[in-house]
């Protein structure tokens, strides 16, 4: 060990970039710590419903319908905003969905659902997308907040009991009873369960 350390400081007394390197290394920490601060506040005002809702596009349809459920207004006050259902909560899943997420700002430029009309003409069409990714995630972003273990049965209706009972067995996910909870469902009777039997 003795060794080693003197090996090392004779190395820095010959190097004179060595007197350099000590503080551009704490100021190459400094720098990193900044930006790596800076990243996460700028990702935390991605998921703020301020954000999300600074588009009309989102403002006008998805916001507008989702202030009127009970994910925005209910009888205890516990509000799901956007990212609560639309952003997984793990890093490596965040960053993924935030990519993923620069088609909307790309929709949004090229003005494919900048009027209520094209938003219905799409809707099916965004819902598919959303459905697929939470039937193929298990409903993770639901269950971030809903824990069938905490679930009292006793207090839900048969048909609760029931298919919370599937839920459990991993026959059903959440979405696919619980579409339209927060958004009009789409036109023509589509459901969660046609997205991924269309897909074989």
């Amino acid at each position: 060990m003795n060794s080693t350390n003197s090996r090392w400081q004779r190395f820095c007394q010959r190097a004179s970039w060595a007197a350099i390197l000590r503080p551009a290394s704490l100021i190459l920490m400094i720098i990193g710590g900044l930006v790596t601060l800076a990243g996460k506040a700028a990702l935390d005002q991605t998921n703020t419903l301020d954000f999300c809702t600074s588009c009309h596009e989102m403002r006008e349809n998805n916001y507008a319908e989702y202030r009127q459920t009970i994910h925005a207004r209910n009888r205890t006050g516990v509000k799901a905003t956007c990212a609560d259902c639309h952003v997984p909560h793990e890093f490596v899943d965040t960053m993924i969905r935030k990519v993923l997420a620069a088609n909307d700002v790309f929709q949004h430029f090229a003005g494919r659902i900048d009027t209520p009309e094209k938003f219905e003409e799409h809707r099916l069409e965004l819902a598919k997308r959303v459905w697929r990714r939470m039937k193929t995630s298990d409903s993770r972003e639901c269950r971030n907040c809903h824990d069938v273990e905490a679930m009292a049965s006793e207090m839900q209706g048969r048909t609760a009991q029931k298919q919370h009972g599937k839920l459990a067995g991993g026959e059903r996910t959440c979405i696919d009873c619980h579409f339209g909870i927060a958004h009009k469902e789409p036109a023509g009777g589509a459901e969660p369960a046609d997205v991924l039997a269309g897909d074989r």
